[in-house]
C-alpha cells in the first residue's frame, strides 16, 4: 500500500459518510413533506422530494470530495516544496563542500607534486556524478598548469644560475685584465664594465630569488656591516649619491650576509631611482636591543598612504604568487622573499628630509661584534701609508664599496680598485720627499720581511735623516757618502702603472676622460730621457692629474 493510497482512504470514507448523512436528512424531509401534503399531491411530492434529496446528497458528497482533494493537493504541494527545499539545501551544501574543501584539497595535493589521479583519490568524492566529472577535469587541468609553472620556474632558475656563473666569470676576467693593463683609458673602461657586470649579477640574483633558486654565496665567517653596505653600493648605478652617515661596529652572520647585502642593494637602488639625480641617499646603521636597524632615507617624492601599505604588504609575510607581479616592479618582491628567509623586518615611513625612509631590522641572532683584532678599513689604509689619498678617493668615488674581513663579492670588486688606486695615488703624490729620494736609499737596506704583521707600518732606520738631508750632512765629504744605486726601471714602471690606475679610476668615477691623459703625455714628453727618472716623472704627473690635491715631487730635487 502506497502513501497516496493510505492518504486517499480517509478521504473516501469521509465522502461516503457525507453522502449517507445527506441522503438520510433528505429522506426525512421528503417523508415529512409527503405526510404533510394533501392526498392528491403526495405522489408528486414524494417523487419531487426524492429527486431533490438525491441531488442534494450528490452535491454535498461532491463538495466534500473536492474539498478533501484540495486539501490533499495543498498538503502534497507543501510536502513537495519542503522536499525541494531540502534537496536544494543539500545541493548547496555539496557545492560548498566541493568548492571549499574538495577542490582546494585536490589543488594542494597537486601543488605537492602528486598526480591528478592520486590527488582525486585522496579526497571525499561528491555524491553527484556531475561533480565527480567536474572534479576530475579540474584536477587534470590544474596538474597541467602546475607542470607548466614548475617548468617555467625551473627554466628561470636555470637561466639565472647560468647568468650568475657568466657574471662571476666575467668579473674574474675583468679583474685579471685590470691587473694586466696599465693604460689609463683601458683601465677606466674595464672598471666601468666591472661595475655594469656587477649590476647584471644583481639582476640574475633577483631572478634566482624569485624562482626559488640559490642566490649569491655564503661565507663561513661574519662580514662587517660596512663591507655589506659598500658591497650593496657597488651593485647599483647611483652609488656616487649614497652617503654612509653612521655605521655601527657590528657584523652579520656569513650565511645571511649575501641576503642582507641584496636587500640593501634593492632598497638603495629604489632610493636612487625614485629621487632627483641631484639629491643624496643617506644610510644610518644603529645597534638596538632587537638587533641592528639600517635606515635608508632619500629626498624623493613622499609615498602616499596607499603606496606605503602596498609596499608594506610586498615586503611582509610569506612570499606570494608571482603572477601578481609586474614586469617593472620586482625589487620589493625580492626584498620580501629575502626578508622572509632571513627573518628581517622592513618598514616604510616618510623621511625627515622630504622623501621616503626605509628601516630594515636585522634580528639579534644574525648580529655579532667585529673582532677588535681586525682593524677597520681606514686604519689598515693608514697603516699601509695611504692615509692621505684614500679618503679623497672615497669622497670622489661617492663612497664606493670596499671589502673588509675577507668579504669578496662581485659588487665590491670595484672597491678593491679604489684601494689600489688610493695606494697608487699615495705612492705617487703623497710623499714628495720619498718619491724624490727613493733611489738614494743605501743598497744595504733590506726590504721588510713578508711575514711581518699585516696592517702595521714598517719603519726603516735613517729614513727621516735621509729625507731631511737628501744631499748629505753639511760637513760630510763627497767620498764619505755611501754610493747609491741607480733607480730601477722596474720600480719606475710599477709606479707609473699604479699612477695610471689611479688616474683611470678617477676618470671612471668623475667622467674626466682626457684630463689626466693629456697631463701624463705632456709630462712624459717634457721629462728627461733617462729611463727610470722619466718614468717616475710621468708617474708623478699622472698622479697629480688624477688627484690635484696630492703633492708632487719637485723634478729639480731628483739626483
Amino acid at each position: 500500500m502506497t502513501a497516496q493510497q493510505a492518504a486517499a482512504r480517509p478521504h473516501a470514507a469521509r465522502t461516503l459518510w457525507a453522502f449517507l448523512l445527506t441522503a438520510l436528512a433528505a429522506a426525512a424531509l421528503v417523508l415529512w413533506a409527503v405526510v404533510a401534503a394533501p392526498e392528491s399531491f403526495r405522489t408528486v411530492t414524494a417523487y419531487g422530494g426524492g429527486g431533490a434529496g438525491l441531488a442534494l446528497a450528490i452535491a454535498v458528497t461532491l463538495a466534500v470530495r473536492y474539498r478533501d482533494r484540495y486539501r490533499a493537493g495543498r498538503l502534497q504541494l507543501a510536502a513537495e516544496a519542503g522536499a525541494a527545499a531540502n534537496a536544494s539545501a543539500a545541493m548547496a551544501a555539496d557545492a560548498a563542500r566541493f568548492a571549499d574543501e574538495t577542490v582546494p584539497a585536490v589543488l594542494a595535493q597537486l601543488g605537492k607534486g602528486s598526480s591528478a589521479d592520486t590527488a582525486v583519490s585522496g579526497v571525499r568524492m561528491p555524491d553527484n556524478e556531475a561533480y565527480v566529472r567536474a572534479l576530475r577535469a579540474i584536477a587534470e587541468e590544474a596538474a597541467r598548469s602546475e607542470n607548466r609553472r614548475a617548468a617555467a620556474m625551473a627554466a628561470c632558475a636555470n637561466a639565472a644560475g647560468r647568468m650568475q656563473a657568466m657574471a662571476t666569470g666575467m668579473l674574474a676576467d675583468l679583474r685579471e685584465m685590470e691587473n694586466r693593463h696599465a693604460d689609463g683609458d683601458i683601465l677606466g673602461d674595464l672598471l666601468h664594465l666591472d661595475h655594469r657586470t656587477a649590476q647584471a649579477g644583481r639582476v640574475a640574483d633577483s631572478i634566482a630569488v624569485l624562482s626559488g633558486a640559490r642566490s649569491g654565496r655564503r661565507w663561513a665567517k661574519p662580514i662587517a656591516m660596512e663591507s655589506i653596505l659598500r658591497g650593496a653600493m657597488g651593485r647599483i648605478a647611483g652609488y656616487q649619491r649614497v652617503r654612509l652617515r653612521s655605521v655601527a661596529d657590528i657584523a652579520v652572520a656569513g650565511h645571511a650576509a649575501e641576503g642582507v647585502m641584496h636587500v640593501l642593494a634593492e632598497l638603495l637602488d629604489n632610493a636612487c631611482n625614485f629621487a632627483p639625480p641631484t639629491t643624496e641617499v643617506h644610510v644610518y646603521v644603529a645597534e638596538v636591543p632587537a638587533g641592528a636597524a639600517v635606515t635608508v632615507e632619500d629626498a624623493g617624492l613622499v609615498m602616499s598612504e596607499t603606496a606605503l601599505r602596498r609596499a608594506e604588504r610586498a615586503v611582509s609575510g610569506p612570499p606570494g604568487d608571482l603572477s601578481t607581479l609586474t614586469g617593472t616592479r620586482l625589487g620589493l618582491a625580492v626584498v620580501g622573499h629575502l626578508a622572509y628567509k632571513h627573518g628581517l623586518t622592513v618598514n616604510f615611513r616618510p623621511s625627515a628630509i622630504g622623501g621616503t625612509g626605509v628601516v630594515v631590522m636585522i634580528p639579534q641572532e644574525l648580529i655579532s661584534r667585529v673582532p677588535e683584532s681586525l682593524p677597520a678599513a681606514e686604519d689598515r689604509a693608514a697603516a699601509a701609508g695611504v692615509a692621505v689619498a684614500a679618503p679623497a678617493v672615497r669622497e670622489r668615488a661617492g663612497g664606493h664599496p670596499e671589502e673588509q674581513h675577507g668579504a669578496a663579492d662581485d659588487g665590491g670588486h670595484v672597491a678593491a680598485r679604489v684601494r689600489e688606486a688610493a695606494g697608487a695615488g699615495a705612492g705617487a703624490g703623497a710623499g714628495a720627499g720619498e718619491t724624490a729620494h727613493r733611489a738614494d736609499r743605501p743598497a744595504v737596506e733590506p726590504e721588510p720581511a713578508d711575514f711581518a704583521l699585516p696592517g702595521l707600518p714598517q719603519r726603516r732606520r735613517g729614513r727621516a735623516l735621509e729625507a731631511a738631508h737628501p744631499d748629505g750632512l753639511p760637513g760630510e765629504r763627497e767620498r764619505d757618502r755611501p754610493e747609491r744605486p741607480p733607480r730601477s726601471d722596474r720600480g719606475g714602471l710599477e709606479r707609473a702603472g699604479s699612477a695610471a690606475r689611479f688616474g683611470a679610476f678617477h676618470r671612471a668615477v668623475t667622467g674626466e676622460k682626457d684630463a689626466a691623459k693629456d697631463v701624463a703625455k705632456d709630462a712624459a714628453k717634457d721629462a728627461p730621457p733617462a729611463g727610470g727618472d722619466s718614468v717616475a716623472a710621468a708617474a708623478d704627473s699622472a698622479a697629480a692629474a688624477a688627484d690635484p690635491a696630492a703633492p708632487v715631487a719637485d723634478p729639480a730635487s731628483k739626483t
